[in-house]
């Protein structure tokens, strides 16, 4: 896929791919699960008929505007949930050592 001039799908998955890797997409459905992809501009909606899909594929071919890859979509979202994890634990952890030594 990242080599690909433009990806033609009707999976969400892909439409997330092709967002993330900044190549044109176009989507064979009315509607997207994914409207992050839409508004990033790396992917269109086709609709089902031949004639939506042709234009669709034409109109992505022919755009000069670069998708832009959604904020946080950078590949570091098990580290931000890791720390999150992290300081939830060390916070329970220094509550219950408040709670032993008030009990003593």
């Amino acid at each position: 896929m990242s080599n690909a001039a433009l990806v033609v799908t009707d999976s969400g998955g892909i439409q997330e791919e092709t967002t993330c890797l900044g190549v044109p997409c176009v989507t064979v459905r009315e509607n997207t699960e994914r409207p992050v992809t839409i508004t990033a501009g790396t992917n269109v909606l086709a609709g089902v008929s031949s004639e939506g899909i042709r234009a669709a594929i034409r109109r992505q071919l022919r755009s000069k505007t670069a998708g832009k890859v959604p904020e946080l979509w950078d590949g570091r979202s098990a580290a931000r949930i890791l720390d999150v994890i992290s300081r939830e634990v060390q916070g329970r952890q220094s509550a219950l050592a408040g709670a032993v030594v008030a009990a003593s």
